[in-house]
């Protein structure tokens, strides 16, 4: 018989193929057998997602310096966490969208004379580029790490690969997190979205600090550096906003009462 995967001859004893490593399917697909191969894939202690999600953690510095290094099998690489990581920012901003927007109280937001409705109008076109921004935050983390908090002297495209792995994680340690509060305080989702920021913050610092060394001088103008360029993105995101129509100059000018 021959291996479904790179076609080459396998014996009859075989269960891997000796030529690509693919697993010799014996079975028909059943919901059983299906179930194993989920379980067996993602929640492995041996699988390479679990390595990674568990190693950023512990040891960062192993599991991106390792793959900056050279070391590419050990643990997921960057651009495949990066997927599971937009996928459930996708799964998070579907169930925001349908279930939860009504639910959120904008009016905590509601500063400066801000309607309720223009901020909810803001957050629902905003939740359909969130990818878009995500994706935006790489190269300002691997700015701010590369200038300030690089005694490895990584190149600015290496750096890049900190940031998709830090932001990627983030992402993902922070989605039951997101989908609890949802669940719980739907109302006051707000008023947790902010400390999530300082949470990505810190962990990026904690990131850049195990690669490079601690230094909390370079850490806090890392820090700088990375909340000017959010700043910067929400400028963007409010220029995109008045192009497009979404809101105008006069949203922004407070009413007055009577």
């Amino acid at each position: 018989m021959n291996c479904k995967n790179c076609g080459d001859t396998l014996r009859t004893d075989y269960i891997y193929c000796p030529a690509c490593g693919a697993k010799k399917i014996r079975n028909r697909i059943t919901f059983k057998n299906l179930w194993f191969d989920i379980t067996e894939m993602h929640f492995n202690l041996d699988n390479t997602f679990l390595r990674t999600f568990l190693g950023l953690f512990q040891e960062p510095e192993v599991v991106i310096g390792g793959y900056i290094g050279g070391t590419r099998k050990k643990h997921l690489d960057p651009i495949s966490y990066l997927g599971i990581a937009l996928t459930l920012s996708g799964i998070f901003v579907l169930l925001l969208q349908k279930a939860f927007l009504d639910k959120i109280d904008f009016g905590i937001l509601g500063l400066f004379g801000t309607s309720t409705e223009l901020l909810k109008k803001i957050t629902s076109s905003t939740l359909e580029i969130s990818s878009f921004i995500y994706v935006l935050y790489i190269p300002i983390l691997a700015l701010s790490g590369w200038l300030f908090l690089n005694q490895k002297k990584y190149f600015f495209s290496e750096y890049l690969v900190v940031g998709i792995y830090t932001l990627a994680h983030y992402g993902i340690f922070s989605f039951p997190v997101s989908l609890l509060l949802l669940a719980l305080v739907p109302e006051y989702y707000l008023v947790f979205a902010f400390p999530m920021i300082l949470v990505m913050m810190l962990y990026a610092t904690y990131v850049a600090n195990r690669l490079n060394g601690w230094d909390i001088g370079r850490s806090i103008l890392f820090v700088l550096i990375f909340i000017v360029g959010f700043f910067g993105i929400s400028l963007l995101l409010d220029i995109i906003l008045l192009v497009t129509g979404v809101m105008e100059i006069q949203d922004f000018i407070p009413k007055r009462g009577g």
